[in-house]
């Protein structure tokens, strides 16, 4: 159980902001963390790992204090028995794959974990090669493999498949689910890709202007209850366009582009970029703006 209610004064583009947090985790399972940007998603997990101290507040994880400002308690990062994976990978350039792992190893004779992890990650024919040589999926699973190599309890990930092709960003989260299950980690993630969130996660916290706004399983979190029918998919507006009296609205889905009839009234609001929801509704396909 991951236990963290702290405050970070933080300056945010628009002015000073305060970075209010208070969690509660479970173990094992994999928790998002999704908001806009400058809403204090890295910031939360730079605190957890300790890379980043707390103005005050309390953490703890399985009853033991990771920081305690009152008692002038805080545990270094390499207490803190934490895998982080961040956006820009963060390989050493000089050294192979393997290199890479052997060197986050805490155990060097631990032969056995190390080649499941290669197995794991499909990196059996690349672990002699140097990370300029890879490509952004393949850097991506070496370093997801060299966070785990350090047996971490907890995993965290910030926004480690934003850069990627869809079909490469499909295959890594299937890396990334069976990881988080073998191992039997307890996984924060930040990422702003609904049908990923809603694919990984056990739960949602939404942040906004370093508050929590809302919490709970992907589709507590992004779908209005009043909202039913038999489909409801999430994508991107590519594109509005009026013809006769509706307006058709193109709508990338995945991998996929859509195009729905909708009313005047249907679409204010709705503008070019903006995340919608397409749904049923008496048979015939609908458009609803989402929140950031």
């Amino acid at each position: 159980m991951i236990s963290m209610q702290v405050e970070k004064k933080l300056h945010a583009a628009d002015g000073e902001m305060t970075l209010k947090l208070d969690l509660q985790i479970s173990e094992g399972h994999l928790v998002t963390i999704y908001g806009e940007s400058g809403a204090g998603k890295t910031t939360t997990l730079r605190i957890l790992s300790g890379l980043l101290k707390p103005d005050k507040g309390l953490i703890e994880v399985d009853g033991k204090v990771w920081y305690n400002s009152e008692r002038g308690i805080c545990l270094r990062p390499q207490q803190r028995n934490i895998g982080f994976v961040f956006q820009d990978y963060a390989l050493f350039p000089h050294m192979s794959v393997l290199q890479n792992l052997q060197f986050a190893s805490k155990s060097k004779a631990d032969k056995a974990a190390m080649d499941r992890l290669v197995e794991l990650m499909e990196l059996g024919a690349l672990q002699h090669r140097k990370p300029q040589s890879l490509s952004g999926g393949q850097q991506q699973r070496a370093a997801l493999a060299r966070a785990l190599v350090q047996k971490p309890k907890i995993l965290l990930l910030d926004e480690p498949l934003s850069a990627l092709d869809y079909k490469i960003r499909m295959k890594l989260q299937d890396h990334l689910l069976e990881a988080h299950q073998e191992f039997g980690l307890t996984t924060l993630l930040i990422s702003h890709d609904i049908s990923e969130i809603s694919k990984l996660s056990d739960q949602v916290v939404v942040l906004k202007k370093g508050e929590i706004t809302k919490q709970g399983t992907a589709a507590e979190v992004f779908v209005d209850e009043k909202i039913s029918g038999k489909f409801k998919f999430t994508g991107e507006v590519l594109n509005i366009q009026q013809q006769d009296v509706v307006f058709i609205v193109t709508v990338r889905i995945q991998n996929q582009v859509v195009k729905v009839i909708a009313q005047q009234t249907e679409i204010q609001g709705i503008k070019t970029g903006d995340r919608v929801m397409v749904a049923s509704k008496a048979f015939n396909p609908v458009i609803y703006k989402m929140d950031p």
